[in-house]
């Protein structure tokens, strides 16, 4: 179980609804886009219900905050409180994007990491992949790994690894991002605790 007080860091998380639903995908198929995103923002208030019940089975004493008012499940998005939460060791869920529709959960990452002064931004992939590669290493056994990129170079290389506004918000307040492989047991752990995985992009 991860004890954030015995490893001396906080932690937030935003989590998405792209199990439940993507708003892209209903704005593909002819619905309203943002009708659409405001559906996939209440997806991810589920993920996030969900996952503060799996923390907190196993000893670990969370928020969920939502940028979308819902007092009766969750507590309303509010800065300062988050980060007094984060400071008595509880781990803060942000659901609910960041309240407006055509944002990613990239961006809202981003936009939390920095409202509450975070030293990173942890990027976990649920595909497989555990960093950036020069392809997709799941289709190009050519593809090799990168282990540091500019904000600038995935940018100008048009790197799938967040929207450009998330990159560009990091980069405009010196936010590193860490792209790694959430699904591989021990990895959230090992990075808190300083070792080297994934790619990095500062």
């Amino acid at each position: 179980m991860l004890d954030c007080r015995r490893l001396g860091v906080d932690v937030a998380v935003v989590v998405g609804g792209g199990n439940l639903w993507r708003g892209m995908t209903g704005a593909g198929k002819g619905m309203d886009r943002a009708q659409a995103d405001y559906m996939g923002m209440l997806g991810t208030v589920m993920n996030a219900l969900a996952l503060q019940d799996i923390l907190e089975r196993k000893g670990q004493p969370t928020r969920v905050q939502t940028a979308i008012h819902m007092a009766q499940i969750a507590e309303p998005y509010i800065r300062r409180r988050a980060i007094r939460h984060l400071e008595k060791g509880r781990v803060v869920i942000f659901g609910a994007g960041n309240g407006n529709p055509f944002f990613t959960t990239d961006t809202t990452a981003a936009l939390r990491a920095v409202e509450i002064e975070a030293e990173a931004v942890l990027k976990g992939s649920h595909s497989g992949v555990d960093g950036i590669y020069t392809a997709d290493p799941r289709t190009d056994p050519e593809a090799t790994k990168i282990d540091h990129l500019s904000y600038l170079d995935v940018l100008n290389r048009g790197l799938a690894v967040m929207d450009s506004t998330a990159i560009t918000l990091c980069m405009d307040n010196d936010l590193p991002i860490l792209v790694f492989d959430l699904m591989t047991p021990g990895n959230v752990r090992s990075i808190l605790q300083g070792q080297a995985i994934g790619t990095l992009v500062s």
